[in-house]
């Protein structure tokens, strides 16, 4: 999976919230602390098209004309994680060590609570479950 770039992660997010396809119009619309000039629209749409992470999934009616509405292709779980391997493999050599540091820096944020450590403890114990 390609890179998106802070504008195109952006589209992404209002995109993953509203879990529906969106017109350009409602994507400017929802988007409104964006970086990005509403006149880049269609410019971040196209590359994200080339990209393959969204797709034209209808058409919608606004006034007199129709305008295309655009669906991800990609679920925001993917996409981190796609990004956490690309990080794996930039940064670290081998997979332990990358996800030994990366959980060290998890849990050690002052942010994370310990409903959220019981969480991170489930998904593990799931995940042991899994291979057994």
């Amino acid at each position: 999976m390609e890179h998106l770039t802070n504008s195109e992660l952006e589209i992404m997010e209002t995109m993953w919230k509203m879990n529906r396809p969106l017109s350009r119009s409602e994507i400017i619309e929802l988007t409104p602390n964006r970086t990005w000039k509403k006149s880049s629209i269609h410019i971040l749409i196209n590359k994200m098209l080339e990209k393959e992470v969204i797709k034209v999934d209808g058409f919608v009616r606004t006034n007199k004309n129709y305008g295309r509405t655009y669906a991800s292709l990609i679920t925001k779980d993917d996409y981190i994680v796609s990004t956490f391997d690309k990080i794996k493999t930039s940064y670290f050599d081998s997979k332990s060590s990358a996800v030994t540091s990366i959980f060290a820096a998890l849990i050690q944020d002052k942010d994370i609570n310990d409903e959220l450590l019981d969480e991170l403890q489930q998904m593990i114990e799931r995940r042991k479950q899994k291979k057994k």
